[in-house]
């Protein structure tokens, strides 16, 4: 779906950001959405999705234990 959402996950991004994780959220909405920039209108609900997919990614990184790999 989003090729230019890259892996964020050790071993394969040894060191991921808030940015990292802010600006694969961002891409996911925005492929979602059919938007690139939303219009006004629609800017509250965009920006909420992509607080949310934040969030979500965070989690799931911070959930995820890599086999091989000291946590």
């Amino acid at each position: 779906m989003c090729r230019s959402i890259k892996t964020l996950r050790p071993p394969m991004t040894p060191e991921v950001g808030e940015e990292d994780i802010r600006a694969a959220a961002l891409q996911y909405v925005r492929k979602v959405s059919g938007f690139r920039v939303p219009a006004a209108h629609n800017q509250v609900a965009f920006e909420q999705a992509v607080d949310a997919v934040t969030r979500a990614t965070r989690e799931l990184l911070d959930g995820l234990e890599v086999r091989g790999a000291g946590r």
